[in-house]
Formats: structure tokens, sequence, C-alpha cells
């Protein structure tokens, strides 16, 4: 008998082991245990129009991506929701995986741009810098900044 009650012992000793190995080993709530896709990505302006182009790397999903534009190190005042179709501060239609009809996914070689509205603030002027940070997944996956052209 007393060989049975040992093994029980360790059983259990084994089992709470795990489970408070397991609990300590948790992610703390309110982060991801997710990493950042990667993707080298371009930035052009002309007139009023955003073009980023996907170069290279994997594959994003435009339903995970934010895009927070500023201008002159301004923010503007309303900023694009991605995908959409027609939003508050842009003009309708945008191309590409910003497009809510578009396919959800943006791959390299693809282009997606937005036009911002002239009820929008600051504008684009030509000579004007614009930044654009892309957040994917609620994180920063990349920075990018250009002057726009006439």
């Amino acid at each position: 008998m007393a060989p049975i009650g040992v093994a029980l012992l360790v059983a259990v000793a084994v089992v709470l082991a795990a489970g408070i190995a397991g609990a300590t080993m948790q992610v703390a709530p309110g982060t991801t245990t997710g990493t950042v896709p990667t993707a080298s990505l371009s930035l052009s302006a002309a007139g009023d129009r955003l073009t980023l182009t996907h170069r290279a790397g994997d594959r994003l999903d435009a339903g995970t991506i934010e895009l927070r534009v500023s201008v002159d190190g301004t923010p503007l005042n309303r900023q694009p929701p991605v995908p959409f179709f027609s939003a508050r501060g842009f003009r309708p239609g945008p191309t590409g995986p910003f497009n809510a009809a578009s396919e959800d996914t943006w791959t390299a070689g693809q282009s997606a741009s937005l036009r911002v509205a002239g009820t929008n603030a600051p504008q684009l002027r030509a000579g004007r810098t614009v930044t654009v940070r892309v957040i994917v997944d609620g994180r920063t996956m990349t920075t990018l900044e250009t002057t726009v052209e006439p």
C-alpha cells in the first residue's frame, strides 16, 4: 500500500507544480503574445494623395492596420480608418487594401492610397513633411516620412 501512496503524492506534487508554473508564466492582461509583422513599406505624397507601397516582407491583414498621419509634426484632425470607403476628413474611394471592398490582405508589390479632404487639417501642401505611423495589432510596425510633391 505504501508504494501506491507515494506514487499518488508524487502525482499530486507534479500536477500542482505544473499548475503553479503555468499560472506564473501567463502573459499580463492587455498584452499580446504575437509578433509584429515585418514588411518594408514606402510612402509618397502628391497633392492630396498619400500612397503606401508594400515592397517586401510579411503579408498584412488590412483589418488590423491603423494609420496615424501627421503633417509637419501636427496630427490630422481626423485619422483614416482602415479599411474604409467613405470617411470624414477623406475623399471617398481609397485604393488597394485601404478600400473596404478590396481583399483583406496586403502583399508585396501592392499599393494603397487615400486622399485627404479639404475638410481635414492640416492640409497636404507641396513642401510639407508627412509622417505616417503604421500600427498593426496595436503596435507600431514602422514610421514613414516624405515631402509632399505638387
